[in-house]
């Protein structure tokens, strides 16, 4: 839909809708704890769900005579023109196309894209819930005896809010605010309007909005000047290449972590379109869309969240288990590793009885059997959700906004080092809190600086891999693996040696 194409000799960007493909709910749930379920059933959940059928233009008149008093268009209708034929369709509703009636002093057309909720789905999300339930409680109570079914009264919760389009309203207007309030993201990322006088719970207007999605990669290189040949190359390239890009995506996510406490849970491709910024034709913009999920970070948690970044990539053993021993979680590597998605040794000093201690543990394992491996990786994922009523459920969206912002900086090629970016978001926003004391604000200070110290080794690794993939290419050589793919096949590793979990690539991209 948002493909590049060349028309009568000039060259077109297709619009978008703001709203694009609700995501289904029993897939997202199931999403939110995919890479600890077992690679088959991993397998399933990807292909179990599609596109679905769109609802006929006589429903979609009935939901607005029911909703707003009016039908879509017509005489007396909503709007003047609106498109019988949805845009996109997915499980909860389907996307129309529409224009509004002209106001008073108006010189331009004003489109706008019309969400409309499909009839019956509070009832087929109950049914879908109710599986990702039956799924979990499988995993805990007779597949693999683990600790994971604490998580669905919570992710079940934030879904259903997926159904209040007047929530998804608000959060969208939330945001915004949020956004217009820091200098470093404001005139990169826009948040469309949503018309409030034409939205309720089960339909929702928003901007239209001309782009081209992040799922594209082709035709995001096109734009942003680094056309890999499939795509016609733009006349007029923005600046930044995807470098740009994919820096102000993770920039735009590390605030909502770190300074917001409020998170946009499903940062899919698919729900970020970038556009030459309206005032600035040469500046590509960042659109961020679908703003059903979110999830809120208390200050305590997002604090404690800080400081075990900080943590992580200091590889400070004692900062980050005093974190991980507050939220119920042991094995602080194991935490990090995770957190990360990339193997974390943290540094902790150890007595020669420790280190004979792991010497043993390590030769031992050599000599056990495959059963004994499986009863020993089960006691070390216990071991890891120790005490899961204390573990803030909100990491689950937190770890799984992380993954996708990966997957994404993955599909362009790794422009950016996303560690580094968030980590510095992650230190600085200490540093930038309110109602600090002098001497607070300057021990944050200097804790920041000594982080940016620490943060060079990461940078060395980043670009020592950026610098072997030209060399390659220069060299005519087989194309090497960008940072982020280097990053997730260790990490694969890692998960199946040390947990035996057989994490399959792409498992949160959607």
């Amino acid at each position: 839909m948002e493909d590049f194409t060349l028309k009568s000799g000039s060259f077109q960007i297709k619009p978008t809708t703001t709203i694009l493909r609700p995501k289904i709910l029993c897939r997202q749930a199931i999403g939110a704890n995919a890479a600890l379920l077992p690679k088959p059933m991993q397998v399933k959940f990807a292909k179990l769900f599609d596109d679905a059928p769109q609802i006929p233009y006589s429903t979609v008149e009935e939901v607005f005579k029911s909703e707003l008093g009016r039908p879509p268009s017509g005489p007396g209708g909503v709007f003047e023109i609106f498109e019988e034929q949805a845009v996109a369709s997915a499980s909860i509703a389907q996307v129309h196309k529409a224009k509004l009636w002209p106001a008073p002093g108006d010189t331009e057309d004003k489109w706008v894209a019309v969400k409309v909720q499909k009839p019956d789905v509070a009832k087929q999300m109950e049914w879908d819930l109710g599986a990702y339930r039956a799924v979990m409680w499988m995993f805990e109570h007779w597949a693999f005896d683990l600790p994971v079914y604490f998580v669905v009264d919570f992710v079940s919760d934030h879904l259903r809010e997926e159904l209040d389009f007047v929530n998804e309203a608000n959060n969208a207007r939330r945001t915004a605010a949020f956004v217009e309030n820091e200098p470093r993201l404001a005139d990169s990322v826009y948040i469309p309007k949503v018309y409030s006088e034409f939205s309720t719970k089960k339909v929702m207007t928003a901007e239209w909005i001309e782009g081209v999605r992040l799922s594209d990669r082709s035709a995001i290189r096109a734009l942003m000047g680094e056309s890999d040949g499939t795509t016609p190359a733009h006349p007029s390239p923005l600046k930044g290449g995807v470098k740009g890009v994919m820096q102000v995506m993770v920039e735009l996510f590390s605030a909502q972590m770190f300074n917001w406490g409020w998170v946009h849970c499903d940062p899919h491709p698919g729900n970020v379109i970038i556009r030459p910024h309206p005032k600035k034709p040469t500046k590509p913009q960042l659109v961020l869309i679908d703003h059903g999920l979110y999830v809120e970070v208390e200050e305590r948690l997002r604090r404690q969240w800080v400081e075990l970044w900080r943590g992580m990539l200091r590889a400070d053993f004692d900062a980050v288990e005093k974190v991980t021993t507050q939220w119920g979680m042991g094995i602080p590597d194991l935490v990090a590793s995770a957190t990360l998605m990339k193997p974390v040794k943290l540094g902790r000093k150890e007595t020669k009885e420790m280190q004979e201690q792991s010497r043993k543990r390590r030769e031992q394992w050599e000599e056990m059997s495959q059963y004994e491996k499986s009863v020993m990786m089960k006691k070390r994922l216990r071991e890891f959700l120790a005490d899961t009523d204390r573990m803030p459920k909100a990491l689950i969206f937190l770890t799984r906004n992380m993954r996708m912002v990966q997957g994404n900086n993955q599909s362009l090629g790794s422009p950016v080092n996303r560690i580094k970016i968030t980590g510095f978001w992650a230190s600085r926003s200490l540093s930038q809190r309110p109602n600090l004391s002098i001497t607070q604000r300057l021990r944050e200070y200097w804790h920041h600086l000594i982080f940016r110290a620490v943060m060079l080794s990461l940078d060395i690794v980043f670009w020592k891999n950026k610098a072997a993939l030209w060399v390659r290419k220069r060299l005519g050589l087989r194309p090497g693996v960008g940072f982020e793919d280097e990053l997730e096949s260790s990490m694969r590793g890692f998960a199946k040696s040390n947990l035996g979990v057989d994490v399959a690539p792409g498992a949160f991209e959607g």
